[in-house]
């Protein structure tokens, strides 16, 4: 297989172009693109180059909650802000942070995806109305070049979970696994990388990955036999071993898919490997294929683990209930340093903090059952203190 490291890098790519934007333009200090998820209205930072210090990273946002990018995408036009001091009192925590990064004006592109929004590129100048007439005349071709460089970026990955999804879809009325539980288990793994990314040294292309490739974690299931895929009792030493076998098999066919599309070698391909591969190991040593333990397993496997995990618990099943939030991350946390990297859990338990995020995913996903949202804050808060072994941050906030 290709490495996927000999691939040119989308920052990497970025910054070439920003340098040679720079070259006529020097007031442009970052060049910065968010990338859209329609199925959660969720608008995301995937890529950036920027001159000096990094304003932020690893944010996301509705896009229904910034009302001005969202008419520039209905609008398809873009927008010139001469000077960000209008923004200073606005909630949005992206602007604030641009002012406090010394930025004074900036300029945005939305692009598409055919006719869908694919996302915005950002160019941000630290003087004020420094997007005159002249500058945005010269910022169209780039401006385009970016957008075009983000979506060519995406498209092997989108390509080939696609073609798997082809795949799966054909099978699906075997397994119970359903599109509604992958959409979940992807949104969960997100909130996970997006936690940990800074202090593993990773940055939001990698949180945008796992997000794609982590509901493809189980695809050798589909050479499993229904007799023991679908069996609700204990499986015979024999079965457990053929079982145990889905994720060679799920190897074999990720990479047979990508070497027919073409795209074995493309960027991040080797985050999709990691996961089909390694999302069984145990932090302990103790699961499988190969019995990895501890740092050795890929950061994407282990985050992939927690999500599908606790997805499943939260989840019915003809022969259970849906388990309650609060018991399923009790679970979790029982297995914290055996099955599951503590700091994955902990990150759970950071993002199930937000309220924002509590009263999304009751709003969005229904199976998930909380027993008492009061009381359900207090219980994270003890989690939190438990598996840290210390004070939870923002304790008052969360008891009040």
């Amino acid at each position: 297989m290709a490495d996927a490291r000999h691939s040119p890098r989308l920052r990497d790519q970025l910054a070439v172009v920003h340098d040679e934007l720079r070259r006529d333009l020097p007031g442009i200090s970052r060049v910065a693109v968010a990338i859209y998820d329609a199925a959660t209205d969720r608008l995301t930072t995937f890529v950036h180059s920027t001159a000096g210090r990094i304003p932020f990273t690893l944010h996301e946002v509705r896009l229904a909650d910034v009302p001005s990018l969202a008419e520039l995408a209905v609008a398809r036009r873009d927008r010139v802000v001469d000077d960000l001091d209008v923004f200073r009192d606005s909630p949005a925590a992206h602007s604030r942070l641009l002012l406090e990064g010394g930025y004074r004006s900036s300029f945005t592109h939305p692009f598409y995806d055919r006719e869908a929004l694919g996302g915005f590129v950002f160019f941000d100048s630290h003087w004020p109305a420094y997007f005159t007439a002249t500058v945005i005349a010269h910022l169209a071709v780039y401006s385009q070049l970016v957008g075009l460089l983000v979506l060519d970026a995406l498209r092997p990955a989108q390509l080939l979970r696609s073609a798997i999804d082809v795949a799966r879809e054909m099978s699906s009325a075997r397994d119970q696994e359903t599109g509604a539980h992958l959409d979940r288990m992807a949104r969960y793994a997100r909130l996970i990388a997006r936690e940990v990314a800074a202090r593993e040294g990773r940055d939001d292309t990698f949180v945008e990955f796992v997000f794609l490739f982590a509901p493809l974690h189980d695809l050798g299931k589909v050479a499993i036999p229904d007799r023991i895929l679908l069996k609700e009792g204990p499986l015979t030493e024999e079965e457990s071993e053929r079982m145990q076998g889905h994720v060679d098999r799920g190897l074999e066919l990720v990479e047979t898919l990508a070497n027919a599309f073409g795209i074995a070698g493309s960027e991040h391909f080797e985050i999709l490997r990691n996961i089909v591969a390694a999302h069984h190991e145990a932090f302990d040593g103790s699961g499988y294929p190969l019995g990895l333990a501890g740092h050795a397993i890929p950061l994407e496997a282990r985050i992939a683990a927690v999500a599908d995990v606790f997805d499943a618990l939260t989840s019915k099943r003809p022969y259970r209930d849906a388990m309650t939030v609060e018991k399923a991350l009790g679970i979790l946390c029982e297995d914290i340093d055996k099955a599951f990297d503590p700091a994955a859990v902990q990150a759970f338990v950071r993002a199930l903090q937000n309220e924002e995020i509590e009263k999304e995913w009751i709003d969005t996903m229904p199976d998930l059952r909380f027993a008492d949202l009061n009381h359900l804050g207090r219980f994270l808060v003890d989690l939190y203190r438990i598996i840290r072994r210390g004070p939870a941050p923002e304790e008052e906030k969360l008891h009040a």
